[in-house]
């Protein structure tokens, strides 16, 4: 039998929005959900023998329900990536100070590197704390003024300066975190500034997360787009320490850290020559491979030409740091096969209730986890042009904490896509609420933001918390619960258990906001002063 949720759950929002809710199978949800998250899909790394078995599942899933090969015949597009796995990490040392300080791979610090290279050497590399790292000149903010520091290594906070204020009224939107709050960010102006090594100073609160996500998601594998000119023009190692190791290192340099945070959050900040080198040293294993975006397209029936995308990322991290029992695969059942059993389950659902006026692509893209390369790649190379993109939906960790009256929009506000958001909803007597975290940046973590860049307008929301059962209190429960104890970790596992009602609830106006895409004539846009805007205004004139 196939059905959305409990007739408990569709009384309580008013009853189904139409027959073709129906057509969204629960039962399909369950099914590829529990098969990616299996061991035997090993984590679904990219370059893995689970991507080849997922990309296998994905064609298999498409394919029966109904959908065409999107890419002139093919179900994928080849992605290029390099994988590159760090091999004998000295421990990070720290000289000069009152005492030297070393700190061991794994549980203090965390190293990496974006360059294609055999192996990564910094040796007595002078340590300059340059607070939030952040150089904005619209802003009048540039943590670098006057400073040179090429063959150098700078500490960095995570985050925003203005991360802890209540309101959303800062110079860096308050509460709220910006694109230079994110850890991709940091690296980014590091290596702008010719800085040898950066290293993020972590703290749990502004980071969003503990260093236990840190530690999982940076000592295996990690992949970076392949390039011509190997990365070479980044820093020679990236990476992340401790608090408490920061606290000892600036102690022994005769440094206050809570002193220097909040020094850096004020305007006109001077960075800090703290007076000590760092070294450290690793090999890396290098190896190339063609990773695959997978496409399934649902043809339109009067504008084919005209597209409306519904993403998700089928990868996680693979085999990462063990749980105390020994488990080490990270199985991303949450992050992100729920969201990839939904695009099956919607192409499914689009399908029987046969084509709309505008074609419907369905995009289960590669490597989010390491750095949204994936939905970078396909943004930079479309198959279907990005200015006949009239906008879409993108699907990423999926609720299991049961039905809510709310659902949680990242970024509302930002485009014309929250009233179709809206118009869904009031189908369902539920309401859309903004983040109630806004400083954990999720707005730049997920596969939207790569189309957001180029003006594509796309709605990314998450299951609410203010939950029928249980209400607010139970829902940010049950969220801190997958932070600490699963997210990122080999504990993120199918459960048979879980409450599918208020995820078919939010499957529910997924398909009806793709649907009322693909059936409009309208182009919708992002908001007036947003900074996608103008891109979007400009695609608009090439569509023309």
């Amino acid at each position: 039998m196939r059905i959305t949720t409990s007739i408990l759950a569709l009384a309580l929002l008013g009853g189904a929005s139409g027959a073709q809710a129906q057509d969204i199978s629960v039962e399909t949800m369950k099914a590829v959900t529990q098969e990616l998250s299996s061991d035997a899909f090993e984590g679904r790394a990219p370059g893995s023998p689970g991507e080849e078995r997922t990309v296998a599942l994905l064609e298999r899933e498409f394919a029966k329900a109904g959908l065409q090969p999107g890419n002139r015949g093919s179900w994928v597009q080849d992605v290029p990536l390099v994988e590159i796995t760090a091999k004998n990490v000295t421990p990070l040392i720290f000289t000069g100070g009152r005492t030297p300080l070393s700190l061991a791979y794994g549980p203090e610090m965390v190293a990496a590197t974006y360059r294609i290279t055999p192996h990564v050497a910094i040796k007595d590399s002078p340590v300059v704390f340059v607070g939030y790292g952040i150089n904005a000149p619209e802003k009048g903010w540039n943590d670098y003024a006057g400073l040179d520091v090429k063959g150098k290594t700078v500490l960095v906070l995570v985050n925003d300066p203005d991360y802890a204020m209540e309101g959303l009224d800062g110079p860096f939107s308050g509460r709220a975190m910006t694109y230079y709050g994110r850890w991709t960010y940091k690296y980014e102006e590091a290596a702008r500034q010719g800085a040898a090594a950066a290293i993020i100073i972590h703290d749990t609160v502004p980071a969003a997360y503990g260093w236990n996500v840190v530690q999982s998601s940076w000592t295996g594998p990690q992949h970076v787009a392949d390039a011509a000119n190997g990365h070479m023009d980044q820093s020679e190692a990236i990476g992340w320490i401790t608090l408490d190791k920061a606290r000892e290192l600036m102690a022994g340099a005769g440094q206050n850290l809570d002193a220097l945070m909040a020094a850096a959050k004020r305007p006109g900040f001077k960075a800090v020559d703290l007076g000590v080198k760092a070294s450290l040293s690793f090999d890396n294993a290098i190896g190339r491979h063609r990773s695959k975006n997978v496409i399934g397209l649902l043809p339109g029936k009067a504008r084919p030409d005209e597209y409306v995308l519904y993403t998700a990322h089928w990868d996680h991290l693979g085999r990462c740091t063990p749980a105390p029992d020994g488990d080490d695969i990270c199985n991303g059942a949450i992050d992100n096969a729920t969201g990839t059993a939904a695009l099956v389950a919607l192409a499914q659902a689009h399908a029987k209730a046969g084509a709309a006026d505008r074609s419907i692509v369905f995009l289960a893209v590669t490597a989010e986890e390491s750095g949204l390369l994936g939905s970078a790649y396909y943004a930079a190379n479309p198959v279907f042009p990005l200015e006949k993109t009239a906008g879409g939906v993108n699907m990423d960790a999926l609720s299991m904490a049961g039905l809510a009256r709310n659902v949680t929009v990242i970024g509302k506000g930002k485009s014309g896509l929250d009233a179709y958001l809206d118009r869904a909803l009031a189908k369902q007597k539920r309401v859309a609420s903004a983040e109630p975290t806004p400083e954990k940046g999720f707005y730049y973590r997920s596969d939207h933001f790569s189309f957001a860049k180029l003006g594509v307008p796309m709605v990314y929301f998450e299951g609410g918390e203010d939950l029928v059962k249980g209400g607010k209190t139970a829902g940010l429960k049950a969220a801190e619960d997958y932070t600490a104890n699963r997210y990122h970790g080999p504990k993120d596992e199918y459960d048979p258990g879980w409450d599918w009602t208020g995820t078919m609830a939010d499957l529910r106006l997924y398909y009806d906001i793709g649907r009322a895409l693909a059936t409009t004539r309208d182009w919708p846009n992002w908001a007036e002063g947003d900074e996608f805007r103008a891109i979007r205004d400009s695609s608009a004139e090439r569509r023309k």
